[in-house]
Formats: C-alpha cells, sequence, structure tokens
C-alpha cells in the first residue's frame, strides 16, 4: 500500500506542478555547477575579460533559458515514443498519460547534476572545463580517457550510464501505475520503444557526427 500511495504521488500529481519543479531543480543545479565550479576554472578566469568570456557568458545564460524548452521537447519525443508502443501492444493508455510518465522519471537524473558537483567540489581540485564538461558519473566514459577518444563517442558514452536503470524501471512502473495490466507487459513496451530508440539514436548520432 506504502509503495503504492508513493507511485500514486509521484504519476498521479499534477503535471505543471511536477514540470516547474524539475525546471526550478535543473535551473538550480546549473547554477551552482556554474557558479561554484565552472567559473572557478583557470580557462574561464583567463577569458572572462576577453570577448570568448562574454560569449561563454552568453552560452551559459542560453543554457538556463533553454531547460523548460529541452524538457518539453525531450518529453513530447519520449511520451510518443511510449504512447505508440502502449498503442502496438493493444494498451489504452493517453498521449498525456505517457508524457506524464516521461516527465515524473527525469527526475532520476537530477541525481548525476548533484553527484557531478559534489564530485567537483570535494573530490577533484582545480578541474579543466574540459574534465567538467567531459565527466558524468557512473558512465562508459568514466572508464576511458576521454582526450584521447573521438569528440563524436563523447556524448554516447556519457549517455550510456547506470541512470538509465532506474529511468527505465520508472518508465515501466509509470505505464503500469496506467495500465494496470501484467507488468512484464509494460517491460516489453520499454524495451521495444524507449530502449530501441534510444539505442538507434545514439548509433545515429555517432554516424551524422562531423
Amino acid at each position: 500500500m506504502q509503495a503504492e500511495s508513493g507511485w500514486s504521488t509521484l504519476f498521479g500529481a499534477q503535471k505543471r506542478v511536477l514540470f516547474i519543479v524539475l525546471c526550478i531543480s535543473a535551473i538550480l543545479l546549473l547554477y551552482i555547477k556554474k557558479q561554484f565550479i565552472e567559473y572557478e576554472t583557470a580557462a574561464f578566469e583567463f577569458l572572462q575579460d576577453r570577448p570568448e568570456g562574454g560569449i561563454l557568458r552568453l552560452i551559459s545564460t542560453l543554457q538556463f533559458i533553454s531547460i523548460p524548452l529541452i524538457y518539453a521537447w525531450k518529453f513530447t519525443v519520449i511520451g510518443f515514443v511510449l504512447w505508440i508502443g502502449c498503442f502496438m501492444f493493444g494498451f489504452r493508455i493517453t498521449y498525456w498519460q505517457c508524457w506524464g510518465v516521461a516527465l515524473a522519471a527525469e527526475y532520476v537524473f537530477l541525481l548525476p547534476e548533484l553527484i557531478k558537483i559534489g564530485w567537483f567540489l570535494f573530490v577533484t581540485n582545480d578541474p579543466t572545463l574540459l574534465e567538467i564538461r567531459a565527466f558524468y558519473p557512473l558512465s562508459l566514459m568514466n572508464l576511458v580517457n576521454f582526450a584521447t577518444v573521438d569528440v563524436r563517442y563523447h556524448y554516447p558514452l556519457k549517455s550510456l550510464n547506470v541512470f538509465e536503470i532506474p529511468y527505465v524501471y520508472l518508465l515501466v512502473t509509470g505505464l503500469f501505475y496506467f495500465a494496470r495490466k501484467q507488468k512484464k507487459m509494460m517491460w516489453w513496451i520499454v524495451t521495444t520503444s524507449y530502449v530501441l530508440i534510444f539505442s538507434l539514436w545514439l548509433v545515429f548520432y555517432m554516424i551524422v557526427y562531423k
């Protein structure tokens, strides 16, 4: 009953509230990372009084503004993929329910941002800007030397991380919460929709990256 109540709180909450809280949390974490880690690097301090420093500041500002837009686009795509998967397996789950599942599951990815901030604040001293941007906790990127790996593989290596596992689990649990059907079938839906499309996207990215 407690688990059911917990999932009801997460998946049954108003999407607008979940979205606003998620955006505020992501903006706050990005601000902390920028202010206390990236802006303290030697490279940024060197460039801050030069024209390049102004460009970096502008890019940082655009990152803050773009967070709600990126999230909205991501949930729209993933929600659609999940909805098509449910439709193909004959489950009547609405598109907006799938959109809400993608939204709720996204909270998992706040954790690696917290770990990243803690890592560079308390573990690694004086990191470079490249080290900060290449680092992603518990990802395949940590198993290689990013400086010797082609840039086209950086994003895929960071995307293949441990946090994808609880993310997929939440997608499955969210669909199960609305469908009330066999959970095994929800695993099939997520695997043949989100996991498959995500894998193809990474392959496509590596092929077209220049």
